[in-house]
């Protein structure tokens, strides 16, 4: 689920970084999605989440640590949240970018990050105690 949500927020993203700096800053790609294992404490859910890109230079580098925590905030509701830092890719192209451009682009990331995120695990929430069943989720308009 974390590596299908962290490809296409990735390619979100990307499409942003385009859009302001043009096509020379799409040719970056997602390398690698790391993951610690979960963690909980206190009734939070905690992973550690990295994304590897290769930027247009070729060159590896990395474009998102963070936390993701799932919190439960009542019986039936729960509270995801992502709290992180996230680097543009490298190269000229993207040279131009101000931060406020950056800043966006980094919050179209995270933002379609976290939709896949919750959709999959409301997904799951729902399924939960049917066995043998594999829900294929409807992520509505996203890919």
């Amino acid at each position: 689920m974390l590596l299908r949500a962290s490809e296409v927020a990735y390619g979100e993203g990307i499409a942003a970084v385009v859009e302001f700096a043009g096509p020379a800053a799409g040719r970056t790609r997602l390398a690698d999605i790391c993951t610690e294992d979960l963690t909980q404490a206190d009734d939070c859910a905690h992973f550690a989440l990295q994304w590897d890109a290769i930027g247009a230079d070729g060159e590896l580098f990395t474009a998102l640590l963070a936390d993701l925590v799932l919190v439960p905030a009542g019986d039936q509701i729960s509270v995801l949240s992502l709290t992180g830092a996230y680097w543009p890719p490298h190269g000229p192209a993207s040279a131009d970018l101000g931060r406020v451009i950056a800043r966006c682009c980094a919050t179209a990331m995270t933002g379609s990050f976290l939709d896949w995120v919750a959709c999959e695990l409301d997904v799951l929430r729902g399924t939960a105690g049917t066995a043998g069943h594999s829900p294929v989720p409807d992520h509505g308009s996203q890919p």
